[in-house]
């Protein structure tokens, strides 16, 4: 940039500043009191400088309610449970590790149980006693049509049948609970082969290995131990807090914008829960954001500052966050027009920022003319004077 250029921007702002003048209003003397009292900060605009401001009138806005929390992540607990086996005994292989992503139904463990070996030995043992059970009435049977029994021995005889059958299946269904199928229970026969007796874990459901509560030889109990919880980690659940004066602006379904300071992205939820307790101590209900966590970034326990975008409308009165300037105490104020081309300081209380308004709490009256592009202009001509 030549000389002249770099000139350009300094001549112009020191044009503006010569024509900002103070009003005859904010000179007069005492000795003339015919004239009004002064009004301190109350200074002109010249005619030729005026189309380099922008005014706009001070007006209501109808703003869609959004209150700010914090929270912690914690695993959504609807997809989130724990692998349980249902037999005792030893580990003796494990498959997976913490942080491991499994499908649902993919072995996780082996036991070596006696549960199992027991359950395949009563299998047998009622199976043997069908076969044993079918044959006596088939033998019964024929005996009767050469006259040989009389018919309640082939009634008894098929009564002994059914009850072996029933056995079978009892027996059976014991081993689907297990894991073994009758398929393998069958193979193993065929290739006269001993059924192995470890039985394996399986994955409840498809996510991540979160816990790992389990090591190799430890005696599980059926029911009891848990061996390892999983989480599908693609959503997780922030658990929040709101005030008691909040309470009337929230409702279910309320769309809510989530940060966390470690990422540069935004997480986007759901409020899914609204306690039903407030705690004493803080005033705070509980509230739950079902949570998009799309890459698994967000961890458990990790904060949150969360604004719920509620669906409940107020009236604000409010101008462009261009118009609200900070003095040197670093107190919010405005270039009000009190008359045309006369423009003076006013001190005004601000509340929420929406997109490019600010709202105006106190100092400001709907009507009223604010200068909202510009006024760092007269801010400067105001300290030049």
């Amino acid at each position: 940039m030549n000389k002249f250029g770099a000139l350009v921007p300094i001549l112009t702002l020191a044009a503006f500043l010569s024509s900002c003048a103070p009003s005859k209003e904010a000179k007069g003397t005492a000795s003339n009191e015919s004239q009004a009292a002064p009004q301190p900060g109350l200074f002109t605009v010249s005619r030729e400088q005026l189309p380099h401001l922008r005014i706009v009138p001070v007006e209501t806005s109808n703003w869609a309610i959004a209150i700010h929390t914090t929270g912690t992540v914690d695993w959504d607990a609807d997809h989130t449970t724990q692998a349980i086996t249902q037999v005792n005994g030893p580990i003796s292989r494990i498959l997976v590790d913490t942080g491991a992503r499994v499908k649902a139904g993919e072995p996780l463990l082996y036991v070596s149980s006696p549960d199992v070996a027991n359950a395949i030995s009563t299998y047998r043992k009622a199976r043997n006693q069908e076969q044993l059970a079918k044959r006596t009435m088939d033998r019964t049977q024929i005996l009767l049509d050469r006259g040989a029994v009389a018919q309640k021995d082939l009634e008894a005889a098929q009564a002994d049948f059914n009850d072996a059958a029933t056995d079978v299946q009892n027996s059976l269904q014991a081993l689907r609970i297990f894991g073994v199928t009758k398929q393998e229970i069958d193979q193993a026969e065929h290739q006269n082969v001993a059924i192995s007796p470890e039985l394996a874990v399986f994955a409840p459901i498809a996510g991540v290995v979160v816990q790992k509560l389990v090591s190799p030889g430890q005696l599980i109990q059926a029911g009891a131990t848990i061996c390892f919880m999983i989480s599908d980690v693609s959503t997780v659940w922030v658990q929040g807090h709101i005030f008691d004066r909040d309470l009337p602006s929230v409702r279910l379904g309320d769309t809510v914008e989530e940060s966390n300071p470690a990422f540069a992205q935004k997480f986007h939820g759901v409020l899914s829960y609204i306690g039903s307790m407030m705690d004493p101590a803080t005033r705070t209900t509980p509230v739950r954001i079902v949570t998009q966590n799309p890459g698994g970034l967000l961890k458990k326990d990790s904060f949150i500052d969360a604004v719920i975008h509620t669906r409940t409308q107020k009236n604000v009165l409010a101008v462009p966050v261009s118009a609200v300037l900070h003095n040197e105490q670093n107190e919010p104020f405005v270039y009000v027009e009190m008359q045309p081309g006369k423009f003076a300081q006013r001190l005004v209380t601000v509340g929420a920022q929406q997109n490019d308004e600010q709202e105006i709490l106190s100092g400001l009256k709907k009507g009223e003319n604010v200068v909202s592009e510009g006024s760092v202009f007269l801010q400067f001509a105001n300290s030049y004077q």
